[in-house]
């Protein structure tokens, strides 16, 4: 495997456009030099633009995986990483998991609702003009 990787090569095999791959360079997550008027890539950008990839399908904002990036850069202490990465998916689950919870309460109304719906459909001939409240 080739130390470095044109933007079209890293848009490939993350499948992503090379506009993405720009806008982590704009917001300082990947860090190309330039030859002429093409970025070249290093393992590093390379590394970074997959956990980059990887925090946003889990969910991080930008802010976080920066953090992230930041605490790796500055820190060479792999269990104080560690245990700083696994408060953030800590968090991030308890969040998914309210929200599962939330859905499961608006799923429950809708379909109490569309019930209601129904039942009413079925005891009035349509149009009769009564108002049905929900």
């Amino acid at each position: 495997m080739s130390n470095t990787f044109t933007i079209s090569e890293l848009a490939r095999e993350f499948a992503v456009t090379t506009r993405t791959i720009r806008f982590y360079e704009d917001q300082g997550l990947l860090s190309p030099r330039r030859e002429g008027t093409n970025r070249v890539f290093s393992n590093r950008d390379r590394v970074r633009l997959k956990l980059a990839l990887r925090g946003k399908r889990l969910g991080f904002s930008l802010a976080e995986i920066r953090e992230l990036f930041n605490l790796y850069d500055v820190s060479q202490d792999e269990k104080k990483q560690l245990a700083d990465f696994l408060v953030k998916l800590e968090r991030r689950r308890a969040l998914l998991e309210q929200q599962r919870e939330d859905i499961e309460v608006m799923l429950n109304e809708i379909s109490f609702f569309a019930n209601q719906c129904r039942r009413l459909l079925k005891g009035k001939p349509e149009g009769d003009g009564s108002k049905a409240v929900a």
